[in-house]
């Protein structure tokens, strides 16, 4: 769990990096109705389910700010438009390099005497994590899901509390950038 928490600390969502954002709606949801949510109450003992403490309350401010800033807001589940529950994951990815360069004098290879190099060719195998923040909201009176967003990037270490709350309160703002959906013209 302290992984799950290390690697999510970070989403690693650098202010200078590229994140990867994406969201899904049920085009027949009306979203102009939604004034109202509230936080889905946590029904199970996993805890890879959501991030503990910190993470956590991080999170769910950051969701709370962007919401509010829209025009939702925070009430009690028994009478919210739609509840709102984020997950996390983390995906180990494999980057492999390869390099080849020519250089220097070899006066023994070549048409012409003297004027070949030697080449040299190096692969490189990298390592890293990718950490997942999945944002979903669901209409409460049917149970159906009208809602997803996702932000994804390379994790990298923050070291101070306001770096963490910092990289995660870009990653929620970068997801619900377009939140409510625009429905399409015809």
């Amino acid at each position: 769990m302290k992984k799950v928490i290390v690697a999510l600390v970070a989403l690693a969502l650098s202010a200078c990096s590229t994140l990867k954002t994406s969201s899904d709606y049920d085009p027949a949801a009306n979203f102009n109705d939604v004034k109202t949510y509230a936080w889905i109450v946590k029904k199970t003992q996993d805890s890879t389910y959501h991030l503990d403490g910190l993470m956590d309350q991080r999170i769910r401010a950051a969701v709370d700010s962007q919401l509010s800033a829209k025009g939702i807001t925070l009430t009690d589940a028994a009478t919210a438009d739609i509840l709102v529950n984020y997950l996390t994951k983390v995906d180990k990815k494999i980057n492999v390099d390869t390099f080849s360069t020519n250089y220097g004098y070899n006066p023994y290879y070549g048409s012409r005497w003297g004027y070949s190099g030697s080449m040299n060719t190096q692969t490189r195998v990298r390592e890293y994590e990718v950490g997942t923040l999945i944002l979903d909201m669901v209409n409460r009176e049917t149970g159906k899901l009208i809602w997803r967003g996702s932000v994804a990037d390379t994790i990298r270490d923050q070291h101070t509390p306001e770096e963490r709350a910092e990289v995660i309160n870009h990653a929620i703002s970068e997801m619900l950038v377009n939140y409510p959906p625009k429905p399409e013209a015809n």
